[in-house]
């Protein structure tokens, strides 16, 4: 049954002028609206010439391309849309920049080319419901790498893109998921990545005359990698994993016959995974980033020597984007933390000196007074080691309110980054717990591994083990516990509320799972092809997918819920808020919901990104501080 709802988009105008609002409401919601319009920017890319530099920002409300001077001068904003930009390139030939673009927030992403000055749009792609995966330009400048599943709609095949013509050429295809990483500096080879699997891919050596291919990196699943290939096109680096736990940076040499060698290690940790890294275009040093438990380090490393260097410390816990200049003098960095929106850096390799080039609009917000969270570790059930992100309220002695908000993926990680929805909570006294439980990603090949399947049985365990946590060590009170996420989050939410219904106060669900079953009938094909190994099949596994959904536990619900959602998700589709929504209010339970139709998965727009802040503080405040008596007065408000 598909339910008809009016989507909830409220005006703050009309959020801060509405009179049945006390004025501590009021107070709230304008707080709220300032955290929330925080802005971001990242994706740099630098002009031929190293003068200038693009990035993708939000300050006007919807993420768009923008270009300014390295020495801080005023931007210049390039595209001008209403849908939101995801990355930009600039050509390494001239004044085009590619970007990618997802109409309606969804992920039917398309590629598009424009001149600097914001003169010359052109689309690549065909501009229907296909996916399109944006690559990168190759090294002359004459292509645009992609990805799509025009063809084969549970398959990414790879292309190249002629950008003055929209011409494609297919380089390979009906193989998986498939990513073009690099090109050779004469155009003769192609080195691309084929997704099998959640958590298992490989590389490939693509003749680009002969159509011969050779795997480069053979290995037993599970196994991850990326790569670049040096400027002689026969030594490839890499980002592995293959025989060792944590990711490492790697080499791999191409003999005349066109085999590899064994990856050669470069540089590892013991304490931490490589997060990332750069080639420069003379191949002669790489930047590379370790995830220390979540923070972020950056290195350098000579690639002729193998010789590692640290680089500077970095202003803030999380960095991403490398990209160098095409001198190699400068790198270009996307710089965040828990205290700082991203904005875009530049270090000049030769000085180690670092400049901020964007500044993130933060009005009305001291970001020197938000709370940085604390990294704590503690033992799940069986007795394996876990860690989160606790951010205390301030002043507060004994037990306060908290709220346990869980990544999305699964395979993402929960890192010390910039939240205003973490921040705005803490302002009005309610803590945030953000855990890593079994299957995140950062803490090796096993760990991540440890819930695929039948084991997320014990990843939903290390659920109550993080109230467990909080609870026995007299951080939260037990009866003020709320519950949030996104995506596979909204999942672990879901999972809560009727795994553990006596365990919550509150709980709010953005695009969640909700019925396994729904999600891989209606998710994009590709993703249902790839998502059997961490989930489970459901043509063979059914009990099992039927057993972790939360559908056919809704009626244990006793929590007081949210659920938000955007019309044009196409990853996790409407149709699982939708199943919570009818049922609940088929039984009569209050349930809150709010769909953006202008949104697809999660909310980028300024506007979207206020209302869904606003509204999720809102109600956790109402059960989780104020009490019954105002929770019942919102959710009936809202309905």
């Amino acid at each position: 049954m598909r339910v008809q709802v009016v989507a909830v988009v409220f005006a703050i105008a009309a959020l801060e002028g509405a009179s049945a609002q006390t004025s501590k409401n009021a107070h709230l919601v304008e707080m709220v609206t300032r955290m929330a319009k925080i802005g971001r920017a990242g994706s740099p890319a630098f002009s031929p010439d190293g003068t200038r530099i693009a990035f993708v920002s939000d300050q006007t409300g919807v993420p768009q391309v923008w270009v300014t001077t390295i020495d801080g001068g005023i931007p210049a904003q390039v595209t001008k849309g209403d849908d939101p930009v995801g990355r930009v390139s600039w050509s390494p030939a001239g004044d085009s920049l590619a970007f990618s673009l997802a109409p309606g927030g969804g992920m039917n992403t398309q590629i598009y080319v424009v001149r600097s000055d914001g003169t010359g749009l052109k689309r690549l792609t065909d501009g229907g419901k296909e996916t399109n995966n944006f690559g990168d330009w190759t090294h002359d400048g004459r292509r645009i790498t992609m990805g799509s599943n025009r063809a084969t709609p549970s398959a990414i095949d790879a292309y190249f893109v002629d950008p003055a013509s929209g011409e494609r050429e297919l380089v390979s295809n009906n193989k998986g998921l498939q990513t073009i990483e690099d090109v050779s500096r004469d155009g003769a080879l192609a080195l691309v990545s084929r997704l099998r699997g959640r958590g298992d891919n490989d590389l490939y050596l693509l003749n680009l005359k002969t159509h011969a291919e050779t795997l480069m990196t053979p290995h037993e699943p599970p196994g991850s990698f990326s790569g670049r290939l040096a400027p002689d096109g026969r030594t490839i680096y890499l980002d592995s994993n293959k025989d060792r736990d944590k990711a490492a940076f790697a080499r791999i040499r191409v003999g005349a016959d066109g085999k590899p060698s064994a990856p050669q290690i470069i540089a590892a940790r013991d304490d931490a995974e490589l997060g990332g890294f750069a080639i420069d275009e003379q191949g002669a040093i790489a930047a590379i980033l370790w995830n220390v438990a979540g923070r972020n380090e950056l290195a350098f490393v000579d690639l002729a020597s193998g010789k590692s260097t640290s680089g500077p410390k970095l202003p803030g816990e999380i960095a991403g984007g490398l990209t160098f200049s095409k001198d190699g003098k400068r790198l270009a960095i996307t710089i965040a933390g828990a205290t700082a929106p991203p904005d875009v850096w530049v270090l000049d390799v030769g000085t180690n000196r670092l400049r901020q080039i964007t500044r993130a609009k933060h009005d009305g917000v001291d970001l020197a007074k938000l709370v940085r969270p604390g990294l704590v570790t503690f033992k799940a059930h069986d007795g394996l080691g876990l860690s989160g992100w606790l951010y205390r309220p301030a002043g507060r002695s004994g037990p306060a309110p908290y709220v346990v908000s869980f990544h999305g993926g699964p395979e993402g990680q929960e890192r010390p980054s910039f939240r205003a929805d973490y921040q705005a909570l803490v302002a009005q006294g309610i803590g945030v717990f953000a855990p890593n439980v079994r299957g995140s990603s950062g803490f090796g090949k096993r760990f991540v591994n440890l819930d695929n399947a039948a084991l997320r049985f014990e990843g939903i365990k290390d659920l109550k083990d993080c109230v467990d946590y909080l609870v026995t060590g007299k951080i939260a009170d037990p009866k003020r516990v709320g519950i949030t996420g996104g995506s596979y989050g909204g999942y672990m939410t879901m999972v809560g509320v009727t795994f553990y219904p006596d365990l919550f106060a509150a709980g709010v669900d953005l695009y969640g799972i909700v019925n396994f079953f729904t999600f891989f009938e209606h998710t994009e094909p590709w993703m249902a092809a790839i998502s059997t190994t961490e989930y489970g099949d459901p043509k063979t596994q059914a009990d099992l997918l039927r057993d972790l959904s939360p559908l056919g536990k809704l009626d244990r619900i006793r929590t007081p819920l949210m659920v938000q959602h955007g019309a044009n998700d196409t990853n996790v589709p409407v149709v699982e808020a939708e199943q919570i929504v009818a049922n609940l209010k088929q039984r009569n339970v209050p349930v809150e919901y709010i769909l953006f139709p202008d949104e697809g998965h999660g909310f980028r727009k300024e506007k979207n990104r206020i209302t869904s802040t606003v509204k999720m503080v809102e109600f956790f405040v109402a059960h989780l501080v104020d009490g019954g008596a105002a929770a019942g007065q919102l959710t009936n408000s809202h309905r």
